[in-house]
Order: C-alpha cells, then structure tokens, then sequence
C-alpha cells in the first residue's frame, strides 16, 4: 500500500549516501561520493567502473498501460527469458496476480497467482532459474509479524488458462520488529535474496535472506546487514539486479544509486560499497514505485502508480 505522506509529486531530494555497520558514508548528486574509510587500512580490491547509468542518460517514454485494471502498478522486472517481456503486478487491494506487459504498455496477459495471498505486494526480482519472485512485503502501519516473497515459475507467453503454477511461499520475520518496505532484490545465480526498508528519514534497512527451492515452502528471520542512507524523505521505494548480475540499482520517487558488482560479491557485500548517483530526476514521473534493469544493466524501464501509467527507458547515450 503506498505511504501517502511520501507521494512522488514533493518528495525531499536529500543526499544519496550509502551507510553501513562499517559507517560507510557516500555524496549523492554531481558530487563525487566521499571516500570510504574504517580504523584500519586494509589492501583493497581494484576499484569496480562507474556504473554507465550515473553518466549522461536519455529517456524515452514507451507507453502506456491502458488497461483499467492496472493502475497501482509496483513491482516490475525484464524477463531474462522472453525478449521484449515486461512483468508487473498492482500494489495492496488487488488480488494475487501479475501481469505481462510489452515495453509499448500492451497488456499481453492477466495471470492468478495460486497459493499465494496478496496483502501488501510491493516489489518484484527475478529468482534462481528465472522464477518470478514477488515481496509481499508492505507494511505501512508497522504491524506484520512476518512477510512473505512467492516464487513463481516464469509463465510462458501466450499463456494458456489465466493463471501461473502454484506458488511457493517464503514466510520471512525480521530480527528486531515489524518494518515497512518497498524494495526486493535477488541474485538469480546465488538465490540471495534482499529486502530493503523503507523510512522517512532516509535511513533503510538491509536484510537479507535465501531463495527457497521451487516447490519447497519455507520459513525464515532475516539478517540485517547495515543501512542505506538516502537523507531525509528519501523513501526507498524499489530496486533490481540485471541478468548479466554487474549492476544493482535501488530507487527513491525522486532518485535513484547504483552499484558496480564485483565479480563474485554478495548483494550484502555491495551494498556496503559507496554507489554513484543518477543525474537525471525521477519527480517527473509521479508516484514511482518501479524500476526494472535490462540485461546489460546499461538501461531500465519504470512505471508509476496512476490510471494508464507511463512507461519509461532510461539509456545511456552508448546503450
């Protein structure tokens, strides 16, 4: 369910920093991020590229999803399997379902989601396998004893009958309380998977967890690994990894960071590294609560909450 208190149109800009148990600390803008730095000065790994997205990028706007039952539209990823396949799903008061888009808007099919309950649905990643993985991980009052990811096999377009297989579900709780978030991620190689908070006052939460085996329904306490600084009203509101698993990116409604992964780092361990921060704003777009990397990692799509939202790509010029 959205935070009304933080609607896309006002929210504070702030300064992107990444923070961690380590106190790692990052300048957001056109500001070079400030350099990391512990009580001790250990050798450090050769410094990853800048991610593509933090230079120059251009928008294109794709779309428009006309359909009149998709208009609170949170989680979005790429397929990783069927070219030009986009999939999304509504955010709280709908029920369980997904829906396959083209990148022109075109609703290509509305799909049930068997086994699974739809109390807070905010954020999608793609999984081990290239399952869809859905966070059923809203709470906006503070008062979920547990949450719950659904790992569902990825259907295969045209699809037949109006559902998806069954999904199996990963009950999560939190180690310290109850917390309201937005955003998921997951490495489909490792089956990490993150969930990150979402706060007003910018600070975000960073736990994480593992995919449960398909078919195989499971129960966890997540594991806090430090703290995403996006300064005051920064809400956290989606993110995702590209296919390629290089580039992970974490939005807000008005901004968004992005990391360069290094070749065999944890989620957990990259976060924990000083991100770069994109240079074109996201308030333009409304209330945003997606975001979706292509393969490369070089682009990603978003869309809105609204009645026939846009859809957007954001490339780099060399894209």
């Amino acid at each position: 369910m959205p935070n009304r208190m933080s609607h896309g149109r006002v929210p504070h800009p702030g300064v992107l920093a990444l923070g961690a148990a380590l106190g790692l600390t990052a300048c957001g803008g056109a500001e070079p991020p400030a350099t990391a730095t512990t009580s001790a000065a250990p050798a450090r790994p050769a410094r990853a590229a800048r991610p593509a997205l933090c230079g120059p990028v251009r928008v294109v706007k794709t779309g428009a999803v006309d359909a009149a039952e998709a208009t609170e539209l949170s989680g979005l990823v790429v397929s990783h399997t069927q070219p030009g396949v986009l999939w999304s799903h509504n955010d709280s008061g709908d029920r369980p379902r997904v829906f396959a888009l083209r990148t022109d808007g075109r609703v290509m099919a509305s799909l049930d989601v068997p086994a699974a309950e739809a109390v807070d649905w905010e954020d999608m990643a793609i999984g081990p396998g290239g399952d869809l993985l859905i966070g059923d991980i809203g709470d906006n009052g503070g008062a979920r004893p547990t949450i719950d990811v659904y790992r569902v096999p990825e259907p295969r377009l045209p699809a037949v009958g109006g559902v998806t297989a069954p999904a199996t579900r990963l009950r999560l709780r939190y180690p310290d309380g109850p917390h309201d978030a937005e955003t998921l991620l997951a490495d489909p190689r490792t089956g990490e998977l993150v969930v990150i908070t979402k706060r007003l006052d910018g600070r975000s939460a960073v736990f994480t967890a593992r995919v449960p085996r398909r078919g195989v329904p499971a129960q966890a306490t997540l594991r806090a690994r430090g703290t995403l600084r996006f300064g005051f009203g920064g809400f956290a509101t989606a993110g995702d990894v590209s296919a390629d698993g290089r580039t992970v990116v974490v939005r807000t409604y008005s901004g968004f960071s992005v990391w360069t992964r290094r070749p065999g780092a944890s989620l957990a361990a990259t976060l924990r590294r000083t991100p770069c921060s994109g240079r074109v704003s996201l308030v333009p777009e409304g209330q945003g609560e997606a975001v979706a990397l292509t393969r490369s990692g070089r682009s990603f799509f978003t869309v809105p909450e609204g009645a026939s939202p846009t859809l957007r790509r954001y490339s780099t010029r060399r894209n």
